[in-house]
């Protein structure tokens, strides 16, 4: 079974990935705020999370409203269970 990938577009700064946020919000893409992975980028520490199938509005909706994003990377999911546990 191939690894889940998951899309995390990539911001210069803080406030450039809030202002993408809303405007997704108000198209009413889905995106989710994140932490951006180190493996990813270690600029800006919050990215958005998106479905590869929104990935062209929301690059031309960062273009239209002129939002700066660094690039939009793809991340194998990384999901280990035993994070957190302690017992």
């Amino acid at each position: 079974m191939m690894p889940e990938i998951q899309h995390y577009v990539l911001f210069p700064n803080h406030d450039n990935a809030m202002r993408l946020y809303r405007e997704l919000k108000k198209l009413g893409v889905r995106a989710v705020i994140a932490p951006t992975p180190r493996s990813a980028s270690k600029c800006c520490g919050v990215s958005l999370m998106a479905e590869r199938k929104d990935l062209e509005t929301i690059q031309k909706t960062a273009e239209d409203k002129r939002i700066e994003i660094l690039k939009i990377a793809e991340v194998k999911k990384d999901f280990n269970p035993r994070r957190d546990r302690y017992c």
